[in-house]
């Protein structure tokens, strides 16, 4: 009799412990409640007089500043409600289209807002990382050279990587408060987010866990009560081994991991390292064509990308600041295609190529329009440059 009851117990007590184990709570279960955060990013204005009719054209529409031009602070509370404040700068650029006129010379934006933001998690339910939400407010905003007060609205969300660190993405409509010669506009930003003085919680799924688990904890201590001193410590005896094997195969799989990626770390440095000795293509003043030197470069860069066939390039070309914009686009395409065709001509697959032209915007030093410099510092801009864009390591972690 006393095996029959042994037996019973022991069958209601193994599968109570194992759905203990799924049941416990971890730092999924715990949620940020209310925090300050602040964040520094980057805004894109569409003012090109139909805001809401050509969202995505980029080209024409968006002017943006290729630095930081957007910075917030603001208060997040309990009930999902967030009071913000937000500063930002940008600048209409010479040939965009803005008020559906395209401008001949570039104008400063300059905006500070305020707004009151609702967290949409609390009508969803936690989704984790991935945090929507929704905010009106108001603001004033310098223009295309025209002061207005605004009336705004704003949707986006932000992802977590961390209790503390995130991305901020969002686009917010902009609505003159007054329309007398003052247009409507949307405002994009991204930007990286930083919280502070957090105050956490359990989640709604975190609580009813944590309630499982005490309801559980009750009804097995008072089964376990019934069990001999001694078949409680066999028992327990039993679960730790397990988790104590669990543990170890676990660490044993973690160290693997971490050796793995390492080793693939190394190699792509290594490949970086020697495609970066190799140097740059520089080309003569107004010229697209590659002599003799650039050739032996570009071979020892084909033997590489022979070597190492999972790697992937881009190949980007630019010009020195002399001559128009304009004119520079159009050259550092040339001085691309040449760079490209070579290349190809080597047999080396377009797929593993990608090419950008940028002109005179990405210059290596201080020879803008505005600086006087000598011709070697001007040959530096000139240049077409190899960057890796992808490296399958996979054959590394075999």
């Amino acid at each position: 009799m006393k095996a029959i009851k042994f037996g019973t117990i022991c069958l209601l007590l193994i599968p109570a412990v194992f759905f203990a184990q799924d049941l416990e709570i971890t730092k999924k279960d715990s949620i940020v409640k209310s925090s300050w955060m602040v964040s520094l990013g980057i805004n894109v204005v569409d003012d090109s007089g139909d805001e809401f009719g050509n969202l995505l054209d980029i080209r024409d529409g968006w002017n943006a500043v290729p630095f930081p031009s957007r910075i917030s602070i603001g208060r997040y509370f309990q009930n999902g409600i967030g009071l913000e404040a937000i500063g930002s700068y940008n600048q209409y650029q010479e040939g965009k289209i803005v008020d559906n006129v395209v401008i001949a010379e570039d104008i400063d934006y300059f905006g500070i807002d305020f707004r009151l933001s609702y967290d949409l998690n609390q009508i969803l339910g936690e989704t984790g990382f991935f945090d929507p939400y929704v905010g009106i407010g108001a603001g004033y905003t310098d223009a295309n050279n025209q002061g207005r007060g605004t009336y705004n609205a704003v949707v986006g969300f932000r992802t977590w990587f961390s209790d503390r660190w995130g991305v901020d993405f969002n686009s917010t409509g902009k609505w003159a408060m007054s329309t007398e010669n003052a247009s409507n506009h949307i405002q994009h930003a991204i930007g990286v987010v930083y919280q502070f003085d957090i105050e956490k919680g359990l989640s709604p799924k975190g609580e009813e866990k944590l309630a499982l688990l005490q309801e559980m904890e009750a009804e097995q201590k008072r089964v376990q009560d019934s069990i001999a001193a001694k078949e409680k410590a066999d028992e327990e005896a039993r679960l730790l081994a397990e988790r104590l094997e669990r543990e170890k195969e676990a660490a044993r799989l973690a160290e693997a991991e971490r050796t793995r990626k390492e080793a693939d770390k190394r190699r792509r440095e290594s490949i970086e390292n020697e495609i970066k000795a190799l140097g740059n293509v520089y080309f003569a003043l107004n010229s697209s064509y590659l002599t003799d030197k650039d050739k032996v470069l570009l071979d020892k860069l084909v033997e590489i990308l022979g070597r190492y066939p999972e790697l992937e390039l881009e190949v980007s070309a630019h010009t020195d600041s002399r001559g128009t914009t304009k004119y520079n686009q159009w050259l550092s395409e040339r001085r691309v295609k040449r760079t490209m065709d070579y290349l190809l001509a080597k047999r080396i697959d377009g797929n593993r190529l990608t090419s950008g032209a940028f002109g005179e915007s990405r210059l290596v030093n201080e020879c803008n329009d505005n600086t006087v410099c000598s011709e070697s510092k001007h040959r530096l801009n000139r240049r077409s440059e190899f960057k890796v864009i992808a490296l399958d390591t996979g054959d590394a972690a075999k």
